[in-house]
């Protein structure tokens, strides 16, 4: 999965109580020692950091003992520069990207998983609806051609006839779709349709991980060392991390409503961030997390996901992901 582009968050910009420290059983009080730490974002602010943001404001990680920087990222900004110089503690990036970094000889471990699945989608319109990748032979699709890689795996996956597809090279934008130029476009579920309903449209999203497109996304990732050394450190802020998300569970309007008001000079639309809250809950939350906790994994995941990154020309083995800081936040 290729790094969006800035339009994508420029598009994003214009277009609750203590449920977290409850669960959790931390008491009133916070701790006089705090430990500096810097946490690494992949993208500019916005709601797609929801659960950060509340964790930040609702004092868990200082309970905790941490004084958490959140780190923007953005297109001059890669996440894993930063984790492997040990500038950041953690990072936030996506498992085709730390398989690309690992690859290239980077010590990254995966430690959990907040996007359950993936976000890319097909987006469509009613007349000329694009509901299962069979759909998308015979169609134009506006995409970046740096994304077509992730088309053709999801039509090998599928058994689509791969070249019956016309791609049609777009910028990040609703625009040749809304105009008739392309049949559908390949983006963040989140995101364009966002753009699209904002000006009165009513989209056709098939998302690609209903589909057998496994890729973990908006996953936390360390390096070894810090994994072997510093786990105290990893299980405090995953721990804030996990109870910020929780309450961004609880009340996504809520968390749209702080990132509007904590980043007043980035342009954030609030009606536009409510829609994108909504949106990630279904990618971000699912039986899985319900029964065991957030940004848990499994080794039934991590496999569809080692399967698919096959078919994108990543070969990976399952000791990439570590769910060890996970079990113990979670308690298991």
């Amino acid at each position: 999965m290729t790094r969006l582009s800035l339009s994508r968050r420029r598009l994003l910009q214009t277009g609750g109580g203590a449920l977290g420290a409850a669960a959790f059983g931390l008491r009133p009080g916070r701790l006089a020692a705090q430990t500096a730490v810097n946490f690494q974002l992949s993208w500019l602010h916005s709601v797609q950091f929801g659960g950060s943001y509340i964790a930040r404001d609702r004092g868990y990680w200082t309970d905790l003992g941490l004084a958490v920087a959140l780190n923007p990222g953005g297109p001059n900004a890669p996440v894993e520069p930063p984790v492997v110089a040990g500038n950041a503690i953690m990072g936030i990036s996506a498992a085709d990207y730390t398989a690309a970094a690992v690859a290239q000889g980077a010590p990254f471990k995966i430690i959990a998983v907040a996007m359950q699945k993936n976000p890319f989608a097909i987006s469509s319109l009613p007349d000329s609806p694009v509901n299962a990748p069979a759909d998308l032979e015979g169609r134009s699709i506006g995409m970046a051609t740096a994304n077509t890689p992730v088309l053709r795996a999801l039509c090998d996956i599928n058994g689509v006839d791969f070249d019956a597809i016309e791609i049609v090279p777009t910028q990040y934008d609703a625009a040749p779709l809304m105009n008739g130029q392309v049949d559908c476009i390949l983006s963040w579920a989140t995101d364009l349709p966002v753009a699209m309903i904002v000006q009165g449209a009513d989209p056709i999203v098939m998302l690609m991980a209903d589909h057998g497109h496994s890729v973990h996304s908006q996953t936390y990732i360390v390096t070894e060392e810090t994994l072997a050394n510093d786990r105290a450190t990893l299980v405090a802020l995953l721990r804030g991390e996990v109870m910020g998300w929780t309450d961004y569970h609880a009340d996504t309007d809520a968390a749209a409503a702080l990132t509007v008001e904590m980043f007043p000079d980035a342009g954030l639309d609030l009606e536009t961030q409510k829609l994108q809250a909504a949106r990630q809950v279904p990618l971000m939350f699912s039986d899985l997390t319900a029964k065991n906790g957030f940004g848990w994994f499994t080794d039934d995941t991590v496999a569809a996901n080692v399967e698919t990154l096959a078919l994108l020309g990543q070969t990976v083995s399952p000791d990439l992901w570590d769910r060890s800081i996970l079990e113990e936040v979670h308690g298991t």
